[in-house]
C-alpha cells in the first residue's frame, strides 16, 4: 500500500473501532492529512476491498474492516497507549485485602478488569500446587465416591466422581495406599506425571479394581468440572450495553453459551502460553469462542518459579479498543502474578 492507501485504511479501521459502524468516503475527506475528493477515496476503498482488507456491509454505506484487515491493523498499525493513571488505580485497588482466599482475590481482579474495560473479563485461576500430604477415597454409594486431597499447607479439596462398577472398600483402600506411597512431597502435577509409569511398572502389585481406582483418582482432578471452576467470568452484561442489531445480539448470545458451557478451559491457558506477553485473537482466530465472532485479548501470569500458572483476558466484539485494552490486560496479568508470588512466600 502507498501512503494514501495506508492512511485511508487506518482511518476506516479507527472509525470502525470507535463507532462500530461503517466509515464513508465523505467522512474521510474531513480527516485526511491531504485534500482529496470523495471519489478518490472511494477508489482507494475499492482497491482495499479487492485486497480483502475492507468490506461493504450495505450498498453506499461505507466500509468496515474484515478480519484480515483487523489483523493487519493490529500487527502493523496499532498504537498501544500508556496505561492511564485512573485505570491503574482501579486495578491496584484489588490489593486492598490481605485475605488468603486466592479465589476471592481473583474474583475482585476480574470485576475490576471488567469495570475498567467495559468488556467481559476472564481470569483463569491457578491450580493448587502445594505438596500433597494425603489422598483418600470415600465410598458414598455404589455409584458415587469422594476423593479427598489434603495438601501440606492445610488446603483440602474434595471431588465427587462415579467409580467403576464393582469397587469395594478394600480396593479403595488399596488404591489410596498405593497413591500415598508416592504422593508425599509431590505436587499434583508431579504426581500425575509419575503415576502412569508407576502403574505400568507395578501392575502385578495392584488388582484390577485398585488400578482402575488409582487412574480414576488422578483423572478426577482434571475433570471437566474442576477446570471449568477455574475460569472466573465477570461483566457479561457489558457486552449487551451497546448492542442493538439482531445479528450482533445473536453473536453475543452465542458467546454467552460458550462461556457457560465451555469445558476445555486448558485451551484458554494454551492460547496465552503460545507467545510472550499479551496476545490478540480476532474472530475465528479465537478457537475457544470462534462461533461468536468475538475478539480476545489475553496474557499469562506466572508464579514465583516463573512458571505460567494462569491467564487473564478481556473478550468482546471485534471492535474492541485494542490500543487501550492491551496495556490494561498486560498490567493486570503482572499484578496477578505478583499477588500469587507474594502469597506463595507466606
Amino acid at each position: 500500500m502507498n501512503d494514501r492507501s495506508r492512511e485511508v485504511f487506518r482511518r476506516v479501521v479507527e472509525g470502525y473501532l470507535d463507532t462500530g459502524g461503517p466509515v464513508g468516503s465523505r467522512t474521510l475527506t474531513r480527516t485526511m492529512s491531504e485534500k482529496v475528493s470523495a471519489a478518490t477515496i472511494r477508489n482507494v476503498m475499492q482497491d482495499l476491498e479487492f485486497l480483502g482488507l475492507l468490506d461493504s456491509p450495505h450498498v453506499s454505506a461505507g466500509r468496515v474492516p474484515t478480519q484480515l484487515g483487523l489483523r493487519m491493523f493490529v500487527d502493523g498499525l496499532l498504537e498501544i497507549r500508556d496505561l492511564e493513571d485512573d485505570d491503574r488505580e482501579k486495578i491496584d485497588a484489588t490489593l486492598g485485602s490481605n485475605e488468603n482466599d486466592v479465589g476471592a482475590m481473583l474474583d475482585r481482579v476480574g470485576a475490576a478488569l471488567s469495570g475498567v474495560t467495559q468488556g467481559a473479563s476472564l481470569v483463569l485461576a491457578p491450580k493448587h500446587e502445594a505438596p500433597i500430604k494425603h489422598i483418600e477415597f470415600v465410598s458414598l454409594a455404589p455409584d458415587r465416591a469422594l476423593t479427598v486431597l489434603v495438601f501440606a499447607d492445610g488446603h483440602v479439596e474434595n471431588r465427587l466422581f462415579q467409580p467403576a462398577p464393582g469397587q469395594t472398600p478394600s480396593s479403595m483402600r488399596e488404591a489410596a495406599n498405593f497413591l500415598n506411597a508416592f504422593a508425599a512431597g509431590k505436587t499434583l502435577s508431579d504426581l500425575r506425571r509419575s503415576m502412569q509409569v508407576e502403574i505400568s511398572r507395578r501392575r502385578q502389585e495392584l488388582d484390577d479394581l485398585a488400578r482402575v481406582m488409582v487412574e480414576a483418582g488422578l483423572a478426577v482432578w482434571e475433570n471437566e468440572g474442576s477446570d471449568h471452576e477455574r475460569l472466573i467470568v465477570r461483566g457479561r452484561a457489558n457486552l449487551l450495553a451497546d448492542s442493538t442489531e439482531a445479528e450482533e445480539l445473536d453473536r453475543i448470545r452465542s458467546l454467552f453459551d460458550d462461556l457457560e458451557r465451555k469445558r476445555d478451559i486448558v485451551e484458554f491457558l494454551e492460547l496465552a502460553e503460545e507467545g510472550e506477553g499479551v496476545r490478540i485473537f480476532i474472530g475465528s482466530e479465537n478457537k475457544l469462542f470462534s462461533l461468536s465472532g468475538s475478539s480476545l485479548v489475553v496474557s499469562p501470569y506466572m508464579n514465583a518459579d516463573r512458571r505460567i500458572v494462569g491467564a487473564v483476558g478481556v473478550i468482546g466484539p471485534t471492535r474492541l479498543n485494542y490500543g487501550r485494552i492491551v496495556p490494561i490486560v498486560d498490567y493486570t496479568a503482572q499484578l496477578v502474578g505478583k499477588l500469587i508470588t507474594d502469597r506463595g512466600k507466606r
